[in-house]
């Protein structure tokens, strides 16, 4: 498989400028571009392949969202939250220099993607959902809250991948070289071993969310996904915990009225590496 480009661009935080890395494939002259955002605690390597299936007709952009990856992390943790995240998206689109984009985000990388398709003269011109939706479910919050921001550790790449799998049972099957694959851009070298790629203190402002402050934020998510008007596809891990069947068939109903599609045997949330999913993304993006 061809190996991405790794660039970076320099975003403003509230401490100063901050670096956030971003993986490429495909023609970097090409005016199609497509940005894919990963979910909270991922990196832009989970894409590869949905990259690399995508770059014969796209310049394809999968950014380490900043305190993931290689990007760096934030001397605030308090920055870690959407509207930052989205600030440093539209400053990687100013880098990309594209007229318009077409936007996947999974989980995390939807609601960022949301939030841009939401703004007025939005670049985003059409936009897939993977498994996220303004309300999200307080039980699948949690069971991620559980494991977010661990003091982790392991000595083998086996090891972090075993451990990587019982969090992630909701990713769907994987062969063990394609987990294997998945998992080593999540790490960092410890030493002989290894730990997280990611800022511990991302789990920071996630714990802080109080039900009275997801309240808010759903009714505000909700508000922009009213205002998006591009062609919009939601996808749905069936047994997903985070998108519930209802979420999803509101989200069809109203706003852009999501084109909604359920992928079987998969819960929070489809990983888009395997041949059917890849197939679903490619129809409804080449379409337009």
């Amino acid at each position: 498989m061809t190996q991405p480009r790794l660039n970076h661009v320099q975003c403003l935080d509230a401490r100063g400028l901050h670096r956030m890395a971003y993986w490429e494939w495909g023609d970097a002259a090409n005016p199609r571009v497509l940005v894919c955002v990963h979910g909270l605690s991922r990196q832009g390597r989970d894409f590869d392949t949905l990259a690399a299936a995508m770059a014969p007709e796209y310049r394809v952009v999968a950014p380490d969202v900043v305190g993931r990856g290689r990007s760096d992390w934030l001397a605030d943790p308090a920055g870690y939250v959407l509207p930052m995240y989205v600030a440093d998206m539209v400053t990687l689109l100013a880098r990309l220099d594209a007229q318009t984009v077409h936007w996947l985000g999974t989980s995390m990388g939807g609601l960022i993607g949301l939030g841009i398709a939401s703004l007025p003269n939005s670049p985003v011109s059409r936009m897939v959902l993977n498994d996220v939706g303004p309300t999200l479910q307080p039980d699948a919050i949690a069971r991620i809250g559980a494991y977010l921001g661990l003091p982790l550790r392991w000595n083998s790449l086996d090891e972090a991948a075993d451990y990587m799998l019982s969090i992630s049972q909701g990713f769907g099957r994987h062969g063990r070289e394609q987990w294997l694959a998945l998992t080593r851009p999540m790490l960092k070298p410890d030493g002989d071993g290894f730990k997280p790629h990611y800022d511990p203190a991302i789990a920071v402002p996630f714990r802080a969310v109080t039900p009275e402050i997801a309240a808010a934020g759903g009714a505000a998510l909700w508000k922009a996904y009213d205002a998006i008007t591009c062609p919009t596809l939601l996808l749905r891990g069936a047994d997903s915990d985070l998108l519930t069947r209802d979420t999803a068939q509101a989200m069809a109903r109203r706003g852009p009225k999501a084109r909604l599609h359920e992928i079987a045997d998969v819960g929070h949330a489809p990983m888009l590496s395997v041949p059917d999913q890849v197939a679903v993304v490619r129809e409804f993006l080449l379409a337009g």
